[in-house]
């Protein structure tokens, strides 16, 4: 949406986000009242109340595990920034990246994530490690109290019940999207 406009419809929010108007108005009505019927929603209120509602009013700080092409590309990408996700930290368990410069960090050694997680008060691990290393460094980040993982390995962690984690895997995706695809034909 433009910065220009003030007011937006569920009508004109439902095309931007290709949902219907009155699949727009339920899920704003489960947080609270937003909009005037008729009128619609002033956007800066909107926007704030939804950036407090989804903990985006803050910073997030995270450390990186897995400094290897997935994790470089994660380290450069600025999209985080914008959002108040931090990279604070990068480890890796390969005793030839400790040390090594990517971007503004220096590769820590797995042995110094407790004393960093600590001192920088990190909240959310992000997993770029082979499948085979993942459990283990999800484990080591869940014993250093990070309670929010963000996994790249194509693997399904096995986590308490008081960790979120979220698993992206492209394959999965694209096969998903395929499945669509194929109907369109």
């Amino acid at each position: 949406m433009s910065e220009s406009i003030d007011v937006v419809s569920s009508q004109q929010l439902g095309g931007l986000l290709q949902m219907t108007p009155a699949q727009i108005r339920k899920d704003l009505s489960y947080f609270g009242r937003f909009g005037k019927q008729g009128r619609g929603y002033d956007v800066r209120f909107l926007l704030h109340e939804l950036q407090e509602i989804l903990g985006l009013d803050r910073e997030w700080r995270a450390c990186l595990v897995g400094v290897g092409r997935l994790g470089r590309a994660i380290i450069n990408y600025p999209g985080f920034y914008r959002e108040n996700f931090r990279i604070v930290a990068a480890f890796d368990g390969d005793r030839a990246q400790v040390g090594s410069t990517i971007g503004e960090f220096n590769v820590q050694s797995m042995d110094e994530l407790s004393d960093t997680v600590i001192d920088k008060k990190i909240s959310i691990g992000i997993v770029a490690v082979p499948a085979q290393q993942a459990q283990n460094v999800i484990d080591v980040l869940i014993e250093n109290n990070i309670k929010g993982i963000l996994n790249y390995a194509p693997v399904a962690a096995k986590v308490p019940m008081n960790i979120v984690v979220r698993n992206i895997d492209p394959v999965l995706s694209l096969q998903s999207m395929t499945f669509y695809l194929r109907e369109l034909e």
